[in-house]
């Protein structure tokens, strides 16, 4: 009884720990600049939603949620889709160098984005999609098909070869098999592949910022824009903040169980 009135207690307090900087930043967003720099204040005195209101409606904040979502949205279908067959193939068949490519893919997530945040200045500058939502979306697969590869093959893996064998004595044709058959034996891996590509692209920031210069900004290029003509608009940052939360918030209540399946597999 003792043991579990005391892992009850420490299941409290680090749930305090892990919400108190969402409910600061939602705290901060409900104040004026005055109120956040004139001391210490554990809940707003005179909360105000002026800053939702003005990101909500102002075209430049708009604009930036609407990119930043587009460009995420197309990274993680382009990325699934490519991951798929590739997680297929480096799990169920065995080539000249498929060890090494493998590691090769995984290899692109140890460097960091800045090494690439030049190539792909000048390469998309060159091919005219510079300032576009494809030229950060292509730029994310960078990371996000490794990733994916390396979580879908771990899925496939779980997949008994009997029933490719099977489907193929039945007269199935690998697309009909593969679409109709295997897919949704490794719904799991997708809602999970889906929500890591998704989260990993919406708060990357170097490539996005880099790639962009007016007509697809996206919501962190946006932000840094947050000054008046006091300093900074901490107000402004907080609300824009909690906004920015909303999105993952929403695909992991969509992907929730697979990602609770996916965790029991073992492979995320």
């Amino acid at each position: 009884m003792h043991a579990s009135r005391l892992s009850r207690v420490f299941l409290i307090v680090y749930l305090i720990v892990l919400m108190l900087p969402i409910y600061w930043l939602i705290n901060m967003s409900l104040k004026t600049n005055t109120d956040i720099v004139s001391g210490l204040g554990f809940y707003p005195k005179h909360p105000t939603f002026a800053k939702y209101l003005f990101i909500l409606t102002d075209p430049t904040w708009q604009h930036g949620f609407g990119v930043s979502l587009t460009f995420v949205a197309i990274n993680t279908l382009i990325s699934v889709t490519v991951a798929l067959p590739a997680a297929y193939a480096f799990n169920r068949y065995a080539f000249v160098g498929d060890k090494h490519l493998f590691f090769w893919l995984l290899s692109n997530q140890m460097a960091p984005a800045a090494v690439y945040a030049m190539p792909f200045f000048n390469l998309y500058y060159a091919l005219g999609l510079f300032d576009t939502v494809w030229a950060v979306a292509l730029a994310h697969c960078v990371f996000n098909v490794p990733l994916a590869v390396w979580i879908l093959e771990g899925f496939v893996g779980g997949v008994p070869r009997e029933i490719d064998e099977t489907a193929a004595i039945d007269g199935y044709s690998f697309p009909h098999f593969f679409i109709k058959i295997f897919l949704p034996l490794i719904a799991n891996g997708i809602g999970v592949t889906a929500f890591f590509c998704f989260m990993f692209s919406w708060v990357e920031q170097l490539l996005a910022m880099t790639l962009t210069s007016s007509h697809a900004l996206p919501i962190p290029a946006v932000m840094t824009q947050a000054y008046a003509l006091e300093g900074m608009d901490w107000s402004l940052l907080a609300a824009a903040g909690v906004l920015t939360m909303i999105p993952g918030a929403i695909v992991i209540w969509f992907v929730r169980n697979h990602i609770a399946k996916g965790f029991a597999l073992g492979r995320v």
